[in-house]
């Protein structure tokens, strides 16, 4: 795939060098980077891409894209400016791998409690029906009866569109995915194609993270602002 194609979706603030190179990868841990790479320099809770744009140039990266340009700038490199780059590498993450959650239905399952079990019957509801359905849980992800390790209750982007990308290829219909709230602050749901969302109910909770219970709805609505005109929206009353 070309640089170019992985970039309509961004709105980049700046450009810095030819946009038709060849791109093999989609990394945002500058350790993974390497020839034909694109590193996204993410700003995390624990640390800051930004720091190691040059580790990633130095790994063979083909292309940084970063909210701050780096002082020293490579000719060999694409360097691309954008306003959010974890935003960013949810769109960029959504064309690297085709667009995987429009090849199917994607429902997502937010709130403080019953995420899991929710999508977990919902997977087993459709299972059951008849319909080959994926699952991205806090307990495990499924792809048809394939079941795969699950380490976060909401993967990184990359992970999201990796799973949905083998999903699609196996021919499921349906995918059930816990969406939460530090998820969708992070703009890890970022170009995801949902054809529903599901809210279960929200307490006083995550609020080490959040520090405040707004701030932890505004996460939780932002969710559903995203979703697309034609989406539904189940809420529990």
């Amino acid at each position: 795939m070309l640089l170019r194609d992985l970039i309509p979706d961004i709105l980049p603030l700046e450009i810095r060098g030819n946009l038709d190179r060849e791109i093999g990868e989609l990394v945002f841990d500058s350790r993974k980077a390497g020839e034909g790479s694109v590193f996204v320099a993410v700003r995390g809770t624990q640390s800051d891409g930004h720091q190691y744009i040059g580790q990633a140039v130095r790994s063979g990266a083909a292309a940084v894209v970063a909210e701050t340009m780096p002082d020293t700038l490579s000719s060999e490199v694409t360097y691309i400016r954008v306003a959010n780059s974890a935003e960013a590498l949810g769109f960029m993450a959504h064309r690297f791998f085709d667009r995987p959650s429009e090849a199917l239905k994607l429902v997502g399952v937010t709130g403080t409690n019953g995420k899991t079990t929710t999508v977990t019957l919902l997977h087993q509801l459709f299972s059951n029906l008849g319909y080959k359905c994926g699952l991205i849980s806090t307990v495990e992800n499924r792809i048809g009866e394939r079941v795969l390790p699950s380490a976060y209750t909401t993967p990184d982007a990359v992970s999201i569109n990796r799973l949905l990308s083998e999903m699609a290829d196996a021919g499921c219909s349906y995918a059930f995915m816990e969406v939460s709230s530090h998820a969708a602050d992070q703009q890890r749901i970022a170009g995801l194609q949902f054809a529903g969302g599901v809210f279960t109910n929200i307490t006083h909770d995550h609020l080490d993270y959040h520090e405040t219970f707004d701030r932890y709805i505004q996460a939780k609505k932002g969710f559903f602002d995203m979703l697309p005109k034609g989406a539904f929206a189940l809420v529990n009353g």
